[in-house]
């Protein structure tokens, strides 16, 4: 990983999670994993996390913080997946690992 992917992953990130859209934070980690695939899946959640600490740093207010809360319970989430791959598969996954992963196992979360 490149650190312009990090930072591009990290831009995407923040323009989303400030619209404050419920639906388009829910979807924003498949669209990332969708946008970045050959990416260490872990590069997503950190990507998340510290899109929500900026947002939250640049705008305060408590739509910031909703979007900010939510932005850091997907990454959680996420990380959990990570874990059990990375438990499974013996190797860091990838975010394509990732959507391999919630296409067998979790399907209406790639419908967001």
């Amino acid at each position: 990983m490149t650190l312009s992917d990090l930072d591009c992953m990290i831009e995407f990130a923040i323009e989303d999670l400030a619209t404050g859209e419920a639906d388009k934070i829910t979807s924003l980690v498949r669209r990332m994993a969708e946008r970045w695939p050959t990416q260490p899946a872990l590069s997503l959640c950190f990507a998340m996390t510290n899109a929500a600490s900026r947002l939250e740093a640049l705008i305060a207010g408590p739509a910031t913080d909703r979007a900010a809360v939510r932005a850091y319970k997907l990454a959680a989430l996420m990380a959990a997946d990570i874990l059990l791959l990375d438990h499974l598969g013996g190797r860091r996954p990838t975010a394509n690992d990732l959507l391999h992963f919630w296409r067998r196992l979790d399907p209406p979360y790639l419908q967001c």
